[in-house]
């Protein structure tokens, strides 16, 4: 029985791996085969780009949605959107889940080692923006020094990180980056000229300052092995800009200016790849990521510790209320998500006017969502030791806090710590999810690294040994703990 399902599992994988291999080809076959042209984009926060109509939500509206329509329609084909995170766009085309990347994909030297790019479709240039009243930045050497936010994975992070004088705060959209900056979070913020005039244009709290900086230009990104779409694309393109279609579409969306016209000379501009950066530009950043782990793995573990050693004692010995507040407060912490609750601590406080940094908020929250656990393993290692040992220091004459303190605590520690130091060790590697709060930890270091470059695997490797190096030494000394466990008290 074992031996038929073995060979069932293997032959559905080698299915669908020959699956996945069908259109691994020429997309422009697809296209034809299907008469359907998929296309990756993100709608979070993603206007004027790619959005939901704010009328209707299902709707997915934006000035590269007209433009995919328009292209598609000449391509006499459908046009299908394939909705992926931005800072994603590029892997995902690459595993194949759709056959262009289309979403203000900036052409830059690092994406032309991956992928192709189509003819250019739109030329922008890089913004900054500040708190209203703030007078400190004018021009891009002016944000040296300071915490600025961008988006993730975008031509700004990349020439802010090779500056290597500013401190690089990446989000996976300008929403949050234009909070964090009306809330003081971070000093400046810089986008692309679209992104900036949509987001903090209207904003009282914020305002563009400066003349827009360089040029960059956006295309359209295919997968190497599919040159035939990708001249099909190039066609569509020209045809636009030719007939003025396409800077209708702009002008309907208030994103038209002069600067548009040189696009005219560079539709028949081939895109080159460029060469290969050294990842050892990276290591500085990546070895100051592993650094804020530790910080905050400490951190959270020592407020863990302490806090839900409260929260046990409460439990077990409490009042009626305080019994009540901890058994809940443990209950809710260990029955919802720590994302959630990241979010919560960053996010939502400031509604009700509590603020806390991205440091303090992740420290707070891991340390918080530790306890909860922590105080369940001091429970049951407290509850471990027999009656009778409270009872025969009672009988001695100590108090109920004595007998805790020097015969029921000492035995539990014995059965507290080894699960505890696997705890810390679990805590170590959850610090991974306070990047949702802007917090640069290692993982975060890695997704910057890795999405510039797109050197998943070199990088990825490279803090897979940083994370082991980090946590091997925990993993010793909670081995050594579960061989002591054992050993009797004299």
């Amino acid at each position: 029985m074992n031996n038929r399902l073995g060979r069932f599992l293997l032959f559905v994988f080698l299915l669908s791996g020959a699956a996945s291999r069908i259109w691994a080809g020429e997309a422009w076959d697809r296209v034809t085969q299907t008469h359907e042209l998929r296309w990756g984009a993100d709608a979070t926060g993603g206007a004027p780009y790619v959005f939901p109509d704010p009328d209707h939500p299902a709707k997915i509206i934006g000035f590269e949605v007209d433009l995919m329509e328009a292209i598609a329609k000449r391509l006499e084909v459908r046009s299908k959107l394939v909705l992926v995170p931005w800072d994603q766009l590029v892997p995902a085309l690459l595993r194949n889940d759709f056959d262009v990347a289309f979403n203000g994909l900036e052409v830059t030297p690092d994406r032309r080692n991956v992928i192709n790019f189509t003819q250019p479709y739109y030329l922008f240039s890089e913004q900054i923006t500040e708190r209203k009243g703030d007078g400190r930045f004018h021009i891009f050497e002016d944000l040296r020094g300071h915490r600025v936010g961008t988006l993730s994975a975008s031509l700004a992070q990349t020439l802010m990180v090779q500056d290597g004088h500013i401190t690089v705060v990446p989000y996976p959209s300008p929403v949050e980056a234009y909070k964090d900056l009306g809330l003081g979070r971070i000093d400046a913020a810089l986008m692309d000229v679209p992104i900036a005039a949509w987001y903090a244009g209207p904003d009282p709290k914020l305002e563009n300052v400066g003349a827009p900086a360089g040029e960059g230009l956006y295309a359209g990104g295919l997968r190497k092995d599919s040159p035939l779409l990708t001249d099909k694309l190039d066609t569509a393109i020209a045809e636009l800009s030719a007939s003025g279609e396409l800077e209708a579409i702009y002008r309907k969306w208030s994103i038209w200016n002069d600067g548009q016209g040189k696009l005219k000379g560079k539709l028949a501009e081939r895109l080159k790849t460029s060469e290969v950066h050294s990842l050892g530009r990276y290591l500085p950043m990546m070895l100051k990521g592993a650094l804020v782990t530790i910080g905050i793995s400490v951190l959270a573990m020592g407020l863990a510790v302490g806090f839900g050693f409260l929260l046990c004692l409460g439990k077990l010995y409490g009042n009626g209320l305080v019994k009540v507040c901890c058994s809940s407060f443990i209950e809710i912490v260990r029955g919802t998500p720590l994302l959630i609750q990241l979010y919560l601590l960053y996010y939502g406080l400031p509604n009700i006017g509590i603020q806390l940094n991205a440091f303090v908020a992740a420290v707070l929250g891991m340390g918080l969502n530790y306890a909860a656990y922590e105080a369940e393993i001091y429970r049951a290692g407290l509850l471990s030791i027999p009656r009778g040992q409270a009872e025969a220091a009672r009988s001695l004459g100590m108090t109920h806090s004595q007998a805790l303190r020097y015969v029921i605590v000492p035995q539990a520690v014995r059965t507290i710590l080894p699960p505890s130091t696997n705890d810390f060790i679990a805590l170590f590697k959850d610090t991974s999810l306070v990047s949702v709060i802007t917090v640069t930890e290692l993982t975060r270091a890695y997704n910057v690294a890795a999405t510039a470059t797109y050197r998943f695997l070199e990088l990825g490797l490279m803090t897979a040994v940083l994370y082991f190096l980090m946590s091997y030494p925990l993993s010793v000394w909670s081995k050594s703990l579960e061989k002591g466990r054992h050993v009797s008290v004299h």
